[in-house]
């Protein structure tokens, strides 16, 4: 049924209101909450940093060194990869050690919930909010897939035991909660169906389109859904209900994360399935995920945006870049096909701010809200600029930032000093499970000239403040 909901508070209260067993009762630091005309500064780093110890500045800087020199990132790889590694128990070991004490340390915020919580607690008493995310696998049966639910709402349900403002989404795989050889099966049929306007399928639930005239399509017929495949889609929809209820029941909004584009159209349409039934009456509860580095991805949000403002289903959007180009180009080059990922990082970029604007321009008129998941600081005054620009107050849940634990520090604090909604993304669980993830983090921050090198400069900068100030006495 459809669910009305309220936006959630714009301000982070001073003190816990909720006792819990994992997080101590104490107040959170001295962070005040900045005035609206704050701007958004990331030059004054003393103010950035006031809440970082040393230590965890100095421990922040090397990790993100290690992860820009190339050729360790590349020998890291190949020992995750490496025929011993999968065959010994102690070569396994030693590897998924290495791993914890390095990337994973940077990027995952604990092994189970309570380390989690502990993450999101210091996170919470700096000004920030946290997404707190299981790392689950793709799922390969029903079985899977309901662990895998069960694994989410209990991630749901803790959140009841934190402060109210602390935790600002949940989150979902779709992968985890359908089996993926049906999800490509039904992306492929909604190709098909693209490509040939006379295909028609009976267990299609909307028509919102979740594919452009810019999208790969197919150019021949796919054979339809088997009735066990029908009754598998019908079980995944029912999985997305039991969490959008448990969201509903806690009004804790749910993000849908996107993958890679084999599998992309079927979430989609899953996804804005889950809309149309909740995101009416207020706030969205369902937010789907738009990719700006696939060359569709700004036409398939208008035409999104379009379909969904004339059902009159408000729109839930994260904006992100996208983090499966190493896939997308094997997979491209396997079929023969150009790759869906912009040439350039330069295009991307311009793809990105763009959909921020409509995405903005949407939410300002009250249609919509938007999570601008960035680690481009550029991308992230360019926003800030236009919802100043649109009169969207600072507070405003409407429109949030967000960045991955152990990237963007300065973004983050810089954004949350000068008034916006900050949440860090939180993925947690055993080291085995989350490799994938930080295989893409790894990707993402090699090279000396990758996404982290602002950061390294901030935090290298504000070093040799403290070292300064500390030799002169100041």
């Amino acid at each position: 049924m459809a669910v009305a909901r309220k936006l959630l508070p714009s301000k982070i209260p001073p003190v816990f209101l909720r006792a819990s067993s994992t997080l101590s009762s104490s107040s959170p630091s001295s962070f005040s909450s900045p005035s609206a005309s704050s701007s958004l500064d990331l030059e004054n780093t003393e103010k950035l940093f006031a809440s970082a110890h040393s230590w965890t500045l100095l421990k922040t800087l090397t990790a993100l060194q290690c992860l820009a020199v190339e050729p360790a990132v590349d020998l890291s790889m190949a020992a995750i990869h490496s025929r011993i590694s999968q065959q010994s128990p102690m070569a396994r070991a030693l590897v998924m050690a290495a791993i914890k004490a390095t990337a994973y340390r940077q990027f995952c915020a604990g092994e189970d919930l309570a380390e989690a919580t502990k993450t999101l607690q210091k996170l919470w008493a700096d000004g920030l909010r946290g997404i707190l995310d299981y790392g689950l696998e793709d799922a390969e049966d029903d079985v899977s897939c309901d662990a895998n639910l069960a694994e989410f709402l209990n991630t749901i349900a803790m959140t009841s035991l934190l402060p109210p403002s602390s935790v600002s989404f949940a989150c979902v795989k779709i992968t985890a909660i359908c089996p993926v050889s049906l999800l490509e099966r039904v992306s492929d049929l909604l190709r098909w169906e693209t490509k040939n306007s006379s295909a028609t399928y009976p267990w299609r639930r909307h028509h919102f389109p979740v594919l452009s005239a810019a999208s790969p399509v197919h150019h021949t017929a796919v054979p339809p859904l088997t009735q066990a495949e029908e009754q598998g889609l019908n079980r995944a929809h029912d999985r997305l209900s039991d969490l959008c209820e448990k969201c509903a029941e806690r009004d804790l909004p749910l993000l849908v994360d996107a993958e890679y584009t084999a599998v992309q159209p079927a979430i989609d349409y899953v996804a804005f399935s889950a809309a149309a039934t909740y995101n009416r009456g207020g706030a969205p509860l369902v937010y789907t995920t738009v990719q700006a580095y696939l060359k569709d991805s700004e036409e398939r949000l208008r035409l999104a945006a379009e379909a969904a403002e004339k059902e009159g289903v408000s729109v839930g959007i994260k904006l992100v870049r996208g983090a499966y180009m190493a896939r997308e180009a094997a997979a491209a080059a396997a079929r023969g096909a150009p790759s869906p990922v912009h040439e350039s990082i330069e295009e991307t970029h311009r793809c990105y701010d763009r959909c921020a604007m409509f995405a903005l321009q949407k939410a300002a008129r009250g249609g919509a809200a938007v999570v601008l998941a960035t680690h481009n600081v550029e991308s992230g005054k360019v926003a800030a600029a236009k919802a100043d620009e649109l009169g969207i107050g600072r507070g405003n849940a409407r429109v949030q930032f967000a960045q991955l634990k152990g990237m963007a520090e300065g973004l983050s604090l810089g954004l949350r000093n000068a008034g916006f909604q900050v949440s860090k993304y939180l993925p947690f669980g055993p080291v085995h499970k989350v490799i994938p993830y930080l295989l893409r983090r790894a990707q993402e921050n090699r090279g000396f000239l990758s996404s982290s090198s602002v950061d390294r400069h901030l935090i290298s900068k504000e070093l040799k403040r403290r070292l300064a100030s500390a030799v002169l006495g100041r």
